[in-house]
């Protein structure tokens, strides 16, 4: 070891929070107060979204939910995810996460197995290889799922004002979306927490907070057990 580098140590890799669920879920809601609760415990935060989260994926995002883009073809939308995803984890997740701030993304691969691979029926194998290719071993620390039933959620959604290219769509289309969350949900209870979104606002927002705090506790024993002094994240 350098003595550079043994006067900067290295931060330690900053966690991966995903926030999922179909439109009108809450996530956007929940997401600013999750925020808070870290810089509160003096832990960097970044808030993200997806797609987007970078200005050239931002570019994407608006190709991809224009109302007016009827038609779009099932893998070219695929692509377009991956496209503002790559660009997204270039700019804006690998190095929030490489200098120890801990990332908050308003969805993230999961929704693509559930739009795309649930929605669009498209084969999740086909995802699965560019999950691998755009992200590596990178994956989610937790996914916090937002759930509720798609009418509740689509009345809420439609509510706020004119829909987008995806909550223009069918309710079969999102009965379809919420099964797979599901399915990923129960497949991997180790990175996931099930929210239960139909619940009252102040409910929803202790749901999740104690899943964070959860995950902080364990990053808190986890380092401790490194280092031996248990203080820093």
């Amino acid at each position: 070891m350098s003595l550079s580098t043994a006067m900067h140590p290295k931060p330690a890799r900053g966690c991966f929070i995903t926030l999922e669920g179909i439109e009108g879920a809450g996530k956007s809601t929940h997401i600013a107060a999750l925020s808070a609760l870290l810089c509160s415990m003096g832990i960097g935060v970044v808030t993200t979204r997806e797609p987007g989260g970078s200005p050239i994926a931002e570019r994407i995002r608006a190709l991809l939910l224009d109302s007016s883009n009827t038609g779009m073809d099932e893998t070219a939308e695929l692509l377009l995810m991956f496209a503002a995803r790559a660009e997204h984890l270039s700019k804006t997740i690998r190095p929030a996460l490489e200098s120890g701030a801990w990332v908050l993304c308003d969805r993230f691969t999961d929704a693509t197995y559930a739009y795309q691979g649930g929605g669009r029926g498209l084969n999740p194998e086909r995802i699965a290889l560019l999950e691998t290719l755009v992200q590596g071993d990178l994956r989610p620390d937790l996914t916090l799922l937002f759930d509720l039933e798609p009418a509740l959620g689509l009345e809420r959604a439609r509510g706020r004002g004119t829909a987008d290219r995806f909550e223009s769509e069918t309710l079969h289309f999102f009965d379809a979306v919420r099964a797979v969350y599901l399915e990923r949900a129960h497949a991997s209870p180790e990175r996931y927490r099930l929210i239960d979104a139909a619940a009252p606002l102040s409910d929803v927002g202790e749901q999740a907070d104690q899943a964070l705090r959860a995950l902080i506790e364990t990053r808190r024993g986890e380092t401790a057990d490194a280092s031996g002094e248990g203080e820093h994240l």
